[in-house]
């Protein structure tokens, strides 16, 4: 019986805000770009000039206002219209590739290349880089290997050693060349160990890849736990994290912003309550989930010290699981009325829908005015229909609120090319 290696390759878009605004702003090509946080805040993704110039991720905007004046640094509010819609059409485009796909995150994608053992995978790999560039614009990065924690370890190669040119593939090395790699590469950049963990097994001697590749995975389980033993299992070839071509329903659905300033008076709030609300009920249904309680919060900032300190938070079960906007948003009102005290300047809101359960898994309660029901259904298949095919927001709830004062701020925003019509790329 001849065992076939699994072939697991993992696909990164390189800077994936920066790059989605140098797609359509070339000008921006070879500057120090950095893409802003809400409200303008911190630095959430840096383009390599900037890196090269010392921003740190999550650096505070306003602290890095003479550095970027200096270096001619230029920012960007987040654009999440933007990033999310040219991040669907890399995953469209990927499931070209692969039949098999798991959508990891909004810029990285597995796939599962096992069964195009006749093929050359890095010539594959360079054509699905080529294409992806020619259909959106994107440059990504291609790591082929026989797990999950490889392969993320692959892409890190190809993306920051040109000898691979953008595509490597741990399968194709013999035991040595891949030993030689991994010794090169600090233990922190693992999948899963990252910051918090690489002290701690640097301190215990497991300073590289291919120290920890080579630990006992007994031992390190007792002293970190099973992912550690699993972590390990991976770096040696022996699949522990399988695809996941359904992502599994979430156990929980938070919807906040910070407010682009503060609010004091409980209209804001109750705007910015019903807004998120409503977000995280769509995001319910989209599931095809019910929520059994939801929790409300508000609270100040804690960086402006002058001002008084106040945060508080209200859990509510629900008599019977709803994914009704208009009954979740009549909760969430009631329990920002119990928690809501005036004279405070707050400075964020939001909900979380908890004790989620699948549409077939509902119990109901006979005396409960919640329950599900047809028509209530209809009504918001209907709402979500017409948000899908007019816009988000085309169909609301009046409570929402219209003018937004708190709304945060997005005073460097690009236009959202892709998404509105009236935005789109003008070519004179």
């Amino acid at each position: 019986m001849v065992m076939i290696m699994r072939s697991i390759a993992l696909i990164d878009c390189n800077n994936f805000y920066v790059s989605c605004e140098r797609v359509f702003n070339p000008k921006l090509r070879g500057k120090p770009v950095v893409v802003l946080s809400n409200n303008d805040g911190c630095a959430v993704a840096r383009s390599n000039e900037a890196k090269a110039l010392g921003v740190p991720m999550g650096a505070p905007w306003f602290k890095l206002k003479d550095l970027a004046k200096q270096h001619g640094i230029i920012a960007y509010s987040s654009n999440y219209a933007l990033y999310a819609d040219m991040s669907n059409r890399v995953m469209s485009i990927l499931r070209q590739f692969s039949p098999a796909q798991e959508v990891y995150s909004i810029d990285e994608s597995f796939l599962d290349l096992t069964g195009f053992a006749r093929r050359d995978l890095v010539a594959y790999g360079h054509k699905i880089r080529s294409t992806i560039l020619q259909g959106t614009g994107l440059p990504v990065c291609v790591g082929i290997a026989s797990t999950k924690t490889l392969a993320k370890l692959a892409n890190h190669c190809a993306k920051k050693r040109p000898e691979f040119d953008g595509v490597c593939n741990f399968n194709v090395m013999n035991e040595r060349q891949l030993n030689d790699i991994l010794a090169s590469i600090e233990v922190g950049e693992i999948w899963g160990v990252g910051r918090k963990l690489a002290p701690r097994l640097s301190a215990l001697g497991f300073k590289t890849v291919l120290d920890l590749k080579n630990a006992n995975p007994e031992i390190l389980r007792q002293n970190f736990s099973v992912v550690m033993e699993k972590t390990i299992r991976e770096l040696n070839g022996t699949v522990c994290i399988e695809m996941e071509e359904i992502a599994p329903p979430k156990k929980q659905i938070v919807s906040s912003r910070s407010f682009g300033s503060p609010v004091t008076d409980i209209e804001g709030l109750s705007e910015s309550i019903s807004l998120y609300t409503s977000r995280a009920a769509e995001k319910l249904r989209r599931q095809e989930s019910y929520a059994g309680s939801i929790y409300v919060f508000i609270r100040t900032s804690p960086f402006r010290e002058k001002d008084r300190q106040y945060s508080n938070g209200m859990t509510v079960p629900l008599p019977s699981p709803t994914n009704n906007t208009a009954k979740l948003v009549s909760v969430a009102m009631w329990a920002l009325k119990k928690i809501y005290r005036p004279g405070y300047n707050y400075a964020k809101a939001g909900i979380m829908l908890s004790e989620l359960v699948p549409a077939a898994g509902i119990q109901g309660d006979m005396f409960s005015n919640m329950q599900p029901n047809s028509k209530s259904e209809r009504l918001m298949n209907a709402m979500d229909a017409i948000n899908r095919k007019m816009g988000k927001e085309s169909l609301k709830l009046a409570s929402e609120g219209f003018r937004r004062p708190w709304a945060m701020k997005q005073e460097r925003k690009s236009q959202c090319f892709t998404t509105r019509w009236d935005e789109l790329l003008n070519v004179s």
